[in-house]
């Protein structure tokens, strides 16, 4: 039996070439609260923490850690509420013409 090519019997193509101007987000407004961000990467790395000191058999150290992370997502929940609020991205609750 005789093998052919995928290119000579109209195999597929090479991928496209991407530059990273077609990976920019359009429509996408930057951040304009940077403690949202930080916020989440304080959460990240004490539930991180407590998680680490779960694994070597310290629970009150893991426990104090898992609250502190609750308090930490609480205020990043904050902030993103805030900032949405104070920027003027408020979740439309009512329709159009209804009064509150």
């Amino acid at each position: 039996m005789e093998k052919s090519s995928g290119a000579a019997t109209g195999g597929s193509a090479p991928p496209p070439r991407f530059d990273m101007e077609d990976f920019q987000l359009e429509g996408k407004k930057p951040v304009k609260n940077p403690f949202v961000p930080i916020g989440a990467l304080v959460t990240a790395g004490v539930l991180t923490a407590g998680l680490i000191s779960f694994r070597y058999g310290n629970s009150q150290l893991g426990q104090k850690l898992m609250r502190a992370r609750v308090v930490a997502q609480g205020a990043t929940v904050a902030l993103m509420i805030g900032s949405a609020y104070y920027y003027g991205d408020q979740i439309k609750l009512f329709k159009k013409g209804s009064s509150p």
